[in-house]
């Protein structure tokens, strides 16, 4: 299992011991701390949750989207099998309509323009090209010693055409040491589905930038304000913190313990169906069992950023050694 693992669930029993529950725009409520950090280092682990399934070629588009591409046309998505951004799309008449869950009833309606159409509007990769942000970061392969590389996707003048404002609103990059380093800042941190989500972009992005640059990938440390739960994934959360529980438990098994615990749940797979819990415990057993750990391959011979393959099939980019405890199903993004 990954530090991550434990680093992200350790965030998600603090908020569930610690935290307050309060009202928000969505309707349902969140369970907030103020403010978390986190600090990873790229030459000891490649950031990626274990304890769930992470679906990591919508994650790593979407950021391409994003920063290669600078687009905030959701087609672009779409092509790729990935809808992450569907609910948040413009129509085709220029206007965001939020509705009522399961429903087809208005719940609410801002015009943007028809110029937006099938966008986001005036935000994320809309902010990256109109200010041209990737090339600040990739200059520091001329001037490493560059100390004013921000990116900024939080634009006063973009926030009223954009349909949601920046969560992960900013970044900061040096080269120390011959490695190149990010600050990353979250305003607003769904920590269930988004952040897991978002470390594994930026460390990705850390890595495609810094091997363009010709520099190793370094640290990430990432600061939060608002990290919350909502309340309706919160038994999710549970599920996820009691699957590690599960892990750490078997984790004090001898190897022999271990083979023979193996045996007996394989024969009940046989002689009955599969239960989730033989399944788990059957996916435990296999993250022990190997010394393997995930991480993220790139085709180092692409020194243009611009150029690694973007499509789903992400033939420069990929996961390799993924091994998970399978998926869990949370509510839709709120």
């Amino acid at each position: 299992m990954t530090q991550f693992d434990k680093d992200y669930l350790d965030l998600c029993k603090k908020i569930l011991k610690e935290g307050i529950e309060v009202e928000n725009r969505t309707g349902t409520n969140t369970v907030k701390i103020p403010s978390y950090n986190f600090h990873f280092n790229l030459q000891e682990e490649f950031p990626i949750l274990q304890s769930k399934q992470l679906y990591f070629k919508n994650a790593i588009t979407e950021m391409l989207w994003i920063y290669q591409a600078a687009s905030n046309d959701v087609s672009f998505l779409n092509e790729r099998n990935n809808h992450i951004w569907d609910k948040w799309k413009i129509d085709s008449d220029g206007f965001y309509r939020e509705y009522y869950e399961n429903t087809d009833i208005i719940k609410s309606e801002k015009y943007y323009g028809i110029e937006y159409a099938g966008t986001i509007g005036s935000a994320y990769g809309y902010v990256v090209r109109l200010y041209n942000l990737m090339e600040r970061v990739l200059n520091l392969k001329d001037n490493p010693n560059d100390r004013r590389v921000v990116i900024s996707l939080w634009q006063e003048n973009c926030l009223d055409k954009g349909v949601l404002p920046p969560c992960v609103w900013s970044s900061e990059w040096d080269v120390t040491d011959g490695k190149l380093n990010l600050l990353v800042h979250q305003r607003s941190c769904d920590v269930a589905l988004g952040l897991p989500f978002n470390v594994t972009q930026y460390a990705t992005l850390l890595t495609l930038v810094a091997n363009c640059l010709g520099y190793l990938p370094g640290t990430i440390d990432w600061s939060i304000k608002d990290a919350h739960i909502y309340v309706d994934c919160i038994d999710k959360i549970k599920e996820q913190i009691s699957r590690y529980d599960t892990y750490l438990e078997l984790k004090k098994k001898t190897k022999r313990e271990l083979i023979e615990l193996k045996r007996k749940l394989e024969d009940e797979q046989f002689e009955h169906s599969i239960t989730e819990y033989n399944d788990l415990m059957l996916r435990c057993i296999d993250l022990l069992e190997t010394k393997e750990k995930p991480y993220l391959w790139i085709n180092k011979d692409i020194k243009d950023f611009y150029k690694y393959d973007n499509s789903r099939e992400l033939k420069d980019i990929k996961v390799k050694q993924y091994r998970h405890l399978g998926k869990l199903k949370f509510p839709d993004a709120h």
